[in-house]
């Protein structure tokens, strides 16, 4: 366990406290109050800043200082599924994000995962190409937009009442949808040689 999957472990342990803080957050603003749940909704995008943080942490330190293990090639993708997973269903709970937007996003993850272990079958190695990263950044962005109308306590139908509030989301989302997808069609179309046969390419 050298440090950079120390930090992946803590990643996957921040994730699931925001997950917990998520669904005990109800149960604390009737018991103590709004400001106590505003507060204890803060702490868990806190936590779900510091998660995202990880990702670029772990992985840097992994490459600088030649510390890449199985494990971490393990959990490290994993993590970032799971932090995606959350974060983005639990959007879709409170209600501040449509449930389509969270399919599209995670049916990319788990089709680009799909791909990587194809290729890593065949001996090849997919690594996160520009777009994915971008993608990745603002999907990170739009995560902690969207957990700060969840500190508020805001809904899809109370932010239409918020002009500012609503086209910043609906600008945001539209963004990591065509990100998203183009992402990931980019990634099938580079790689088509991992899935399509040779006799499938003579007959096109």
């Amino acid at each position: 366990m050298n440090l950079p999957n120390k930090i992946t472990v803590a990643r996957i342990v921040m994730i699931f406290i925001f997950l917990i803080v998520c669904n005990v957050d109800g149960y604390i603003s009737d018991k103590f109050g709004d400001e106590i749940g505003k507060v204890w909704r803060i702490t868990g995008v806190v936590f779900a800043m510091l998660a995202g943080l990880t990702d670029i942490l772990d992985g840097y330190i992994a490459r600088k200082y030649n510390l890449v293990t199985d494990f971490g090639r393990l959990m490290d993708p994993l993590a970032d599924k799971i932090f995606m997973a959350t974060t983005f269903i639990m959007l879709v709970d409170k209600q501040i994000l449509a449930g389509w937007v969270a399919v599209v996003v995670l049916s990319r993850e788990f089709l680009v995962t799909g791909l990587r272990m194809l290729a890593a079958n065949k001996g090849e190695v997919i690594s996160a190409d520009v777009t994915g990263k971008l993608k990745t950044s603002l999907q990170m962005a739009f995560v902690v937009i969207g957990g700060s109308f969840w500190v508020l306590g805001w809904k899809g139908t109370q932010m239409m009442h918020v002009v500012w509030a609503w086209w910043l989301w609906e600008i945001s989302k539209w963004i990591i949808i065509v990100v998203t997808v183009y992402s990931g069609l980019s990634y099938f179309i580079r790689f088509s040689h991992l899935y399509l046969s040779d006799k499938s390419k003579q007959e096109k």
